[in-house]
């Protein structure tokens, strides 16, 4: 495979006309290695145009809606950034890339592990990885610029909001499949925040955070 004209044609034929037109957001997916990131077993899907597999039931995002949600958050070279769901790394490396400093909670060991190396080999040093319950151990921390949830959640509770410094913004995706609603949230006073739709999509839940189970009797 030719990982550059690869990339190049994630670019220009997946990402840029999905509506992807801030330069700055192009530049960063030509310039990060994704093929890093990604488990070797699944290396000729680096630049594909799908959700790939790295175990525990989790999946990368596409590359399309990273793209998205990195232009949803325009994310500031002086900016803190908190990341719920390290996965493969790879978002963390954009967002490590954008801001000053970038907090990710992962809750399993062996992916962040993984994202570990991943990082150190692509030469990113201004990235705190922590392993356990992102939702819950960010709760009442430091307030952030950014907050990128990487996994969907059946709904959003406050407490991630309210980690958001006034104008910080926060991307999630909500709901259950087939259809869920990716959203950007910003806090416009110390008690108000704007809610806007972006876009359809379909994305793994985060551990723990799905539908709740219904039974039928």
């Amino acid at each position: 495979m030719n990982i550059e004209q690869a990339r190049f044609n994630m670019v220009e034929q997946q990402i840029r006309p999905w509506n992807v037109l801030d330069q700055r957001v192009l530049d960063l997916l030509s310039d990060t290695p994704r093929e890093r990131f990604v488990p070797p077993s699944y290396s000729r899907l680096a630049f594909s145009d799908t959700c790939i597999p790295i175990g525990h039931d989790q999946t990368m995002m596409t590359p399309k809606v990273e793209a998205r949600l990195m232009q949803a958050l325009a994310v500031q070279p002086g900016e803190e950034a908190l990341e719920i769901g390290t996965g493969s790394g790879y978002v963390t490396a954009l967002l490590a890339k954008s801001c000053r400093h970038v907090v990710s909670f992962e809750w399993f060991d062996e992916l962040s592990a993984m994202a570990d190396r991943s990082l150190q080999e692509a030469g990113l040093k201004n990235v705190s990885l922590e392993v356990g319950d992102g939702i819950e151990a960010s709760t009442g921390g430091s307030p952030y610029d950014v907050i990128a949830i990487t996994g969907s959640m059946f709904q959003l509770g406050d407490g991630l909001r309210a980690q958001l410094r006034v104008g910080g913004r926060l991307f999630v995706i909500t709901g259950e499949h087939p259809v869920m609603d990716a959203r950007v949230i910003v806090r416009v006073a110390e008690s108000e925040w704007s809610d806007e739709s972006l876009f359809e999509t379909s994305l793994a839940p985060l551990f723990g955070a799905g539908p709740p189970n219904r039974f039928v009797l």
